[in-house]
């Protein structure tokens, strides 16, 4: 199973074996040593038998493929954590790196977001990876991908599931407000300027904006003051991002991208998450979208 953004190969008894090899010299810490190296042996398990919640620390590093990993209580340090897994499509060829990438780049942020429903609640410096078939595996059978918050320094120290303890506004919300922002960038056209494909950005504009009505409808049912300023803002947003759709030509999209682009800066949500008890720090990543 390859893995993006790491090698992971696997390590045995043989690692035990070196340790035990060292000599009479510090007995003490070479036995504590090999203790240590048994328990990593024990806590290996295959990467097709991982399971969402799963937290665990590879066995290398580097890009490459991946036969096992340890796995380790989510309260211990580790690198990563599996937030969502799916199956591929039962295609008789294998559809190449590339195509299973593609399909993990899109599929992978909506299956995390199902276990960790706030993306700024994240640790700073983690990423999503994910392990997919290679040809080989692929072969015998293997069509899972398991999606993964990884840290790309350091390491973790504590589960990042959420969804089963959010109150019903909170996850309301962030269904809503994940929902926009994945709209924006799943339709976010090739072309670097709308003169190039007009229609590809109308069509953009118009999956935000139907994201948006609905985000601002089911808001209506969540109290707060803040909230109610928030709803009001991304109404007028909706209008905007519908307006853009509906562009006669390159100018007048500009004209209502300019507005619905600024309608949808998370820096404007930041008091809403307060009052709903969310994560209040907007990412790095979005930050520096919105700032230009």
């Amino acid at each position: 199973m390859a893995v993006v953004g790491s090698s992971r190969p696997l390590r045995g008894i043989a690692a035990v074996v070196a340790l035990l090899a060292v000599g009479a010299v510090g007995c003490s810490e070479v036995a504590e040593s090999a203790k240590e190296g048994a328990k990593k042996v024990a806590r290996q398990r295959s990467v097709y038998s991982l399971d969402i919640g799963d937290c665990y620390n590879p066995n290398g590093k580097a890009e490459g493929t991946a036969y096992a990993v340890e796995v380790v209580p989510c309260g211990e340090a580790h690198e990563g954590q599996v937030v969502g897994e799916f199956a591929l499509d039962e295609a008789k060829k294998y559809p190449g790196e590339d195509g299973v990438a593609a399909v993990a780049d899109e599929r992978c942020p909506v299956e995390a977001q199902k276990y960790a429903p706030d993306t700024w609640a994240l640790p700073k410096g983690v990423a999503l990876f994910y392990y997919t078939p290679t040809a080989e595996s692929w072969a015998t059978g293997d069509r899972a991908v398991s999606c993964t918050y990884t840290a790309e320094t350091g390491t973790l120290s504590a589960s990042l599931g959420a969804a089963k303890s959010l109150e019903p506004a909170q996850r309301t919300y962030l269904e809503g407000s994940n929902a926009v922002y994945e709209a924006m960038w799943a339709t976010q056209p090739l072309a670097d300027t709308v003169e190039d494909d007009l229609a590809g950005y109308k069509a953009q504009a118009k999956a935000v904006a139907a994201a948006l009505e609905t985000h601002v409808g089911n808001m209506a049912a969540i109290d707060g003051t803040e909230v109610g300023k928030l709803r009001a803002t991304l109404t007028k947003a909706a209008g905007n991002w519908k307006k853009a759709a509906n562009a006669a030509d390159s100018d007048a999209f500009y004209l209502a991208y300019d507005a619905a682009f600024t309608g949808i800066d998370p820096n404007a949500s930041v008091a809403a998450r307060k009052e709903l008890g969310l994560a209040t720090t907007v990412p790095a990543d979005d930050a520096e979208v919105w700032a230009g």
